[in-house]
Parts: C-alpha cells; sequence; structure tokens
C-alpha cells in the first residue's frame, strides 16, 4: 500500500486532475486454475476500505518498469545451498527488463549490499535484512516495486522483531514474494514468518521441494510483477493520522463469477506534522 500522493507523471499519464491523495495497489487476479486473468476494467473491481467502498479513480493493466529488490540469506544454514541460490539469484537478474531497477542485498548477522562473496556462514538478521531493503526500495524511480526473499525464515540475530517488519511492510509500497530454503537439520526454519510477511504485501510464498524448482518460481515471480493491475482510489478518510486502513480487494470476472486477488490487507496512513503525537 503507497500511502503518499501519486506521482504528478502518473497522473497524467491517466488524464486524472485531482487534488487529494490516491492509495494505489499493485494486485494480481487468478482463475480458479491459479492462471492470471487479463483484460479487466474498473467495473470488475471493488474496494471496501475499514468498511467502506471506495470509489475507484482507475485501474489498468501493462508492462511497465519496476524496482526490485533481491534479499538472499547467507547465515550458515545456507551453507550447503549457497551456490544454488546465488545461480538462481542471476537467473532472476537474466529475466527482468533492462530497464528495471534491481538491486541485492545479502545477510548473516549484518547486512550487506550485493550478492553474497563469501562463504555462507553466522547467525541470521532476516528482519533487519527486510526493514533495510524496504526502505531503499522507496529510494527507487519507479511506483511498481517488489522485495524477494530467500531465506529459510529463521531470524537468532536482528535489532528488529516480526512486528517491526509487517509494520514495514504494511507502510510500503512493494510487493513481498519469498521462497523458502529449508535444511531439514535446522532448527530455525520459519516457513510461518515467510508466509506473514508475503502476506502483509499480497505477495506470494513459495515453498519448492527441490533446489532446481527455483529458476521456475524466478518465472512464475517475474510474470506476476509484470501483470499485475494497478488501481488507484482517494479514499474516503482524508485524515493523514498514522492509522492502519483494512482493506479488501474484491473482482468479478465479466461473466460474474468471483476471482481470485492478491492483494495487501490494508496499508499505514501518512502523518501530517499537524497529526504527529506529541
Amino acid at each position: 500500500m503507497i500511502p503518499a500522493v501519486l506521482c504528478a507523471a502518473l497522473l497524467m499519464a491517466q488524464h486524472i486532475s485531482v487534488d487529494v491523495d490516491l492509495v494505489v495497489l499493485n494486485v494480481t487476479v487468478l482463475d480458479s486454475r491459479a492462471h492470471r486473468v487479463d483484460g479487466l476494467s474498473k467495473a470488475n473491481f471493488r474496494i471496501i476500505e475499514d468498511g467502506i467502498e471506495q470509489r475507484i479513480q482507475f485501474v489498468r493493466q501493462e508492462d511497465v518498469q519496476a524496482t526490485i529488490g533481491l534479499v538472499i540469506d547467507n547465515s550458515g544454514s545456507m551453507r550447503r545451498k549457497q551456490a544454488d541460490v546465488i545461480q538462481a539469484a542471476q537467473e532472476f537478474e537474466r529475466l527482468t527488463s533492462p530497464q528495471d531497477e534491481l538491486f541485492s542485498v545479502n545477510f548473516n548477522e549484518r547486512v550487506s549490499t550485493g550478492l553474497p562473496n563469501t562463504k555462507a556462514d553466522g547467525k541470521s538478521a532476516l528482519y533487519d535484512a527486510v526493514v533495510f531493503t524496504l526502505k531503499q526500495l522507496e529510494t527507487g524511480t519507479y511506483q511498481r516495486k517488489a522485495l524477494i526473499v530467500l531465506s529459510d525464515g529463521g531470524d537468532n540475530a536482528s535489532a528488529a522483531g516480526l512486528d517491526e517488519v509487517l509494520r514495514a511492510a504494511e507502510n510500503s509500497g512493494a510487493t513481498i514474494y519469498t521462497i523458502g530454503i529449508f535444511d531439514p537439520d535446522d532448527k530455525d526454519n520459519n516457513p510461518k514468518v515467510l508466509r506473514q510477511i508475503a502476506d502483509a504485501t499480497g505477495g506470494d510464498a513459495y515453498v519448492p521441494q527441490r533446489i532446481d524448482e527455483i529458476n521456475d518460481i524466478w518465472r512464475r515471480i517475474a510474470a506476476s510483477i509484470r501483470t499485475q493491475y494497478t488501481i488507484a482510489y482517494a479514499p474516503t478518510n482524508p485524515e493523514h493520522d498514522g492509522s492502519f486502513r483494512a482493506l479488501t480487494v474484491s473482482v468479478t470476472a465479466p461473466n460474474g463469477k468471483p476471482l481470485r486477488v492478491r492483494a495487501r490487507k490494508g496499508y499505514v496512513a501518512p502523518i501530517t506534522p499537524g497529526n504527529r503525537k506529541q
């Protein structure tokens, strides 16, 4: 969820003239067989914010550039799989558009930029890495943003807690995808955390059974990023008070049948100086 005024260039592209804040959602729509659904219009979507239906300003679906961050677990639990994980991350780079902004972050007990260049070792600061990468994503050029996490979900070294991670996810404009890479002998595996982080933004949590399945998952994530719908609306609640706004997005096909939707469950409203708590 993006708690900010939509950029002027996007408004001009849509020929919309507004003087209020817009909420922008990136939404994936699937049919009953989990195939992406294209060609929908504004009439097919419905948005409920805090129990109140919202008036949608526009819906568009097009292949636009994205700012994408990769978060690679380089802690000791990844030791056996490090080479495969790095190779998979490089494969994803080949699937992105040359115009996309793509960067990588790796972590053990420390968070570093770039792909791992040392052997996997040490504790895991997953939460710190996700919070750090979300902040980096917000400096990106493009409205469409995605974060992809390869990890076992374990964390035993972060300063941040899970609540802070989920809050940062809700407050960001990114869709988060997670890929669970698990070592059966590692007691710190936590697939539930990976699912929670992805769910907070309407993303997907993948759990490959074999390491060679990751390349197919990369292709599915790349396609999801490219084919999302962008939806914008001016919320009926205009307050900039930092409160959480619960969202429900529903979609029906032209024949009236409901479709599956992946969208974030809410967002944090921006805070203006006058509304800051003393």
